[in-house]
């Protein structure tokens, strides 16, 4: 992996491993997350985790029941991992420290990665490696930032992460991130409150905010400090992600891509039955 992955897996490691126990999302989140694919779609089957973090969304899929589930993650945020995993009482599991970027097994059933191919240097290479882990006939769902609906945020937040992100952690979280998120909280739980105005659908982020309103300041500082802490962020468009599905171990016709809360996009489908096994 890249210099600059490390360095996003260190930086990203400290958000974590400086959280409460347990996910910092609930299930409701996470159902939303991985949709179109439902509980049942993990039940029963073998599940790989690319870029697991403190296992925040590793914990509940466990909770639905699988084969079995595997999390890696290049950062140190493997401990918290384990424990939250742990703690959960979740058995069948595996926590792997390694580059998701070069990461190879057997083949899941299913393959995830949710928030972190924009992280990387090259996003291309990440969404590479979640098909090459997928048996043939499995399938894989990816969620990324969107370039579109996201100007506010390519203007505003991401030359102040660029310095935010030389900092120390502690700075960034609480001399930063912590004030800096308020004023978006306010915001949010307004339109929130203030819904049924249909003119306010205008308003910047209004879907997005419209669901993170639902959460408490806490959780607003959280996403905040994940925004300003990592060295690197890219915003992936449309027609890349189509450009990605046109792979040849992808089956024609199974696939899928969601504009999710008019900032996001979540995009997966199915590795053809016939394909070569995973590298």
């Amino acid at each position: 992996m890249s210099g600059g992955d490390t360095k996003t897996a260190e930086a990203f490691a400290t958000s974590w491993n400086n959280l409460p126990g347990g996910s910092v999302y609930s299930r409701a989140q996470v159902q939303e997350w991985f949709a179109p694919l439902r509980e049942s779609d993990v039940q029963d089957k073998t599940v790989l985790e690319l870029g697991c973090g403190n296992a925040s969304l590793l914990v509940h899929v466990a909770s639905w029941k699988p084969a079995r589930v595997e999390g890696v993650d290049l950062g140190a945020s493997v401990v918290a991992a384990e424990k939250n995993m742990r703690e959960a009482g979740h058995q069948n599991y595996a926590i792997t420290q390694a580059d998701l970027t070069t990461f190879s097994s057997d083949g899941y059933d299913l393959v995830y990665s949710i928030g972190v191919l924009h992280h990387l240097k090259e996003p291309a290479r990440g969404f590479e490696s979640v098909i090459a882990n997928v048996r043939p006939g499995g399938r894989f769902h990816c969620w990324v930032y969107a370039r579109e609906g996201n100007a506010i945020i390519i203007w505003l937040v991401d030359p102040l992460r660029k310095m935010t992100s030389r900092l120390p952690w502690w700075i960034t979280k609480y001399l930063v991130a912590t004030p800096l998120a308020f004023p978006y909280y306010l915001y949010a739980k307004a339109l929130r409150r203030l819904r049924n105005f249909t003119w306010l659908r205008k308003a910047p982020l209004y879907d997005y905010s419209l669901w993170i309103a639902e959460r408490d300041y806490a959780f607003f500082r959280h996403v905040a400090f994940d925004q300003l802490v990592t060295p690197q962020t890219v915003y992936i468009d449309r027609p890349t992600i189509e450009s990605w599905l046109k792979h040849p171990r992808i089956l024609p016709g199974s696939t899928y891509i969601i504009f999710r809360n008019g900032n996001s996009w979540k995009f997966g489908g199915t590795v053809r039955s016939d394909a070569t096994a995973p590298r």
